[in-house]
């Protein structure tokens, strides 16, 4: 009965069943997933329809499914030149962004499926949770995908918002908690200063970051696993 998390696969469908099977997940595990399984990489629709199909797993709010969900309830309405004419200026907005950011695979993989498992995509993403805390071999975790933006001591944890917690970057060089690990992505580790070890899961200060830039042509996807805290890579 283990506990792993991942975070960030991006559409990265072969690393991920690469990295199941490194950990060797058993239906008696728990794995979180710390969002960002859409955009930019090739199968992004794939992966997530595999993680819906497990029962043992819970996927969280990324800031890309933030991003992606107005946008994919919006490729299911019927288009028509009076639904065009309404189309609003912020979800204008939310399209270009969204396409910056990488969604085309999304798109492409979102529009080979039928109507209404388009529409089990939309509510397995509506219903992902944007924060957990959770305990494992008496260590308190907190896990979620950005960090904690706008941090300050005695902030409650239910006062933080989605942009703060999900768009938010972790500040490494602060110790949000003195009996609390938290447990980011978001952030490639590629690019934490001062990290000695780019690309592989960067800890300090109580953080522990595991962003290792899958979708990089030398990126890794990372599993750590809470119980003893051993390290797992695909690529390596």
């Amino acid at each position: 009965m283990a506990t792993y998390v991942i975070s960030d696969i991006h559409g990265m469908y072969n690393k991920f069943i690469e990295l199941l099977n490194k950990i060797k997940l058993k239906e008696t595990d728990t794995l979180y997933i710390l969002g960002d399984v859409l955009d930019r990489g090739p199968d992004p629709i794939k992966t997530l329809l595999k993680i819906m199909s497990m029962s043992n797993v819970i996927c969280m709010l990324g800031n890309h499914e933030d991003m992606a969900l107005d946008c994919l309830k919006f490729l299911t309405t019927e288009i028509t030149e009076q639904s065009l004419s309404e189309v609003s200026e912020e979800m204008l907005e939310n399209l270009v962004t969204w396409q910056y950011n990488g969604s085309k695979t999304t798109i492409d993989g979102f529009r080979a499926l039928d109507r209404a498992k388009q529409q089990e995509v939309i509510d397995f993403i509506e219903d992902m949770p944007e924060i957990e805390e959770i305990s494992v071999a008496g260590q308190k975790y907190l896990l979620v995908h950005g960090g904690l933006g706008d941090f300050y001591p005695g902030k409650p944890i239910e006062s933080y918002t989605i942009e703060e917690l999900i768009w938010a970057s972790a500040e490494y060089d602060i110790q949000y908690f003195d009996d609390t690990y938290v447990v980011t992505g978001h952030t490639p580790t590629q690019g934490i200063p001062g990290n000695p070890r780019p690309g592989y899961i960067y800890r300090q200060n109580n953080h522990i970051a595991i962003d290792c830039g899958a979708v990089r042509r030398s990126g890794r996807l990372a599993a750590i696993r809470l119980d003893d805290g051993k390290e797992f890579y695909t690529g390596d």
